[in-house]
């Protein structure tokens, strides 16, 4: 699931990593609409960043193969966002030159095969406590081979239990009623779990590493938004849970609105994966507390409060970066400064 979670990142971010929040402007929301929506997205932003960070907390600790994090080193950091610019620009080109309704039909199976999976990964500690002890959890392997006898070679060696299988179950309905209807609740669901795994999964190595991942994204960001219509484009062609969405005329149309506000998941992964590892050197400290992780986690909800501001008075999409990586940064790093702990935090 690692590398999964490694790949679906990658993809989200350059995808809809800095489409900011924007509603469809032929529909005038009702301000008690507009608020529902905004404050829905952020609550939905800021639920996979925490629950992400505790749990990738756990992760670094654990011993199973399968819950193994992807560490991103700096070199991959310094990487990141020319490969994400080539991937979006490659997509831009794609949808230019080619119909977007296959393109999308490509896409759609492509994320309902990842999408089940994040979700079932996502609901897996929630089945283990739902159920009793006594429940018949029984033990399954999936094991592909080849070649024989001395010359045998693993391709798929999965192990399960009947829990597991439950949460494929269920990723696997959730899935199906995305496909078939493409219903906001059915994306959101799967883009929470994208976002969940993202954060638990992805792992930077060291702080030096994050502040040059999010450099290079704010720059790419500020870019691709500001600089040429490319990432809109993109982000409002593409047909995948890509981006959380909330309908701002929820409140006149029920579950069938359809005008959205929307928030790309790059924006939550990104800035997650930091805020994850200011959480791990709270534990590093051995203080008993959690300074970092807070103070990140309150300037991530200032930043993406600034952006809904911005965008909300200029109505013009923005790069939610511009906003989220100065607050998730420099927070925390005038608070380091504050209790003379800035060096044992870049070290």
């Amino acid at each position: 699931v690692a590398e999964l979670a490694a790949a679906a990142a990658a993809v989200l971010d350059a995808l809809n990593g800095t489409e900011a929040l924007n509603a469809t402007a032929k529909f005038v929301a009702s301000p008690e609409g507009t608020a529902l929506a905004y404050g829905s997205l952020v609550l939905m932003a800021l639920l996979p960043i925490f629950f992400g960070a505790l749990r990738s907390v756990h992760c670094s600790k654990s011993k199973n193969a399968s819950d193994m994090p992807e560490t991103i080193t700096s070199r991959d950091a310094a990487r990141f966002p020319i490969i994400a610019s080539c991937t979006l620009f490659g997509l831009y080109l794609f949808f230019k030159v080619f119909s977007q309704e296959y393109i999308n039909m490509l896409l759609s199976v492509y994320f309902f095969g990842l999408g089940v999976l994040a979700l079932s990964h996502t609901l897996s500690p929630l089945m283990s406590r739902i159920f009793p002890e006594s429940f018949p959890n029984k033990q399954y392997q999936l094991l592909f081979t080849q070649g024989s006898d001395d010359t045998k070679e693993e391709i798929v060696n999965y192990e399960f239990d009947t829990k597991n299988l439950l949460c494929l179950v269920i990723g696997a309905v959730v899935g199906v009623w995305y496909l078939l209807k493409k219903h906001w609740i059915a994306n959101n669901l799967f883009g929470l779990a994208f976002a969940l795994n993202g954060v638990e999964l992805l792992h930077l190595n060291n702080v030096n590493t994050g502040c040059i991942l999010l450099g290079g994204l704010f720059v790419y960001d500020v870019f691709w938004v500001f600089g040429t219509n490319v990432m809109v484009t993109v982000a409002r062609s593409f047909e995948a849970p890509i981006k959380l969405v909330f309908p701002q005329d929820l409140l006149e149309r029920g579950l069938g609105a359809s005008n959205f506000a929307m928030l790309g998941l790059g924006d939550i992964v990104i800035p997650g994966i930091f805020i994850a590892l200011l959480l791990r050197f709270d534990v590093s400290l051995k203080k008993n507390s959690r300074t970092y992780f807070y103070t990140s986690f309150l300037a991530y909800i200032f930043g993406l409060g600034l952006t809904i501001f911005v965008m909300h008075t200029f109505k013009h999409a923005q790069p939610a970066l511009l906003y989220l990586v100065p607050a998730c940064v420099g927070f925390p790093v005038v608070v380091a400064l504050i209790k003379g702990e800035l060096t044992e935090m870049f070290r």
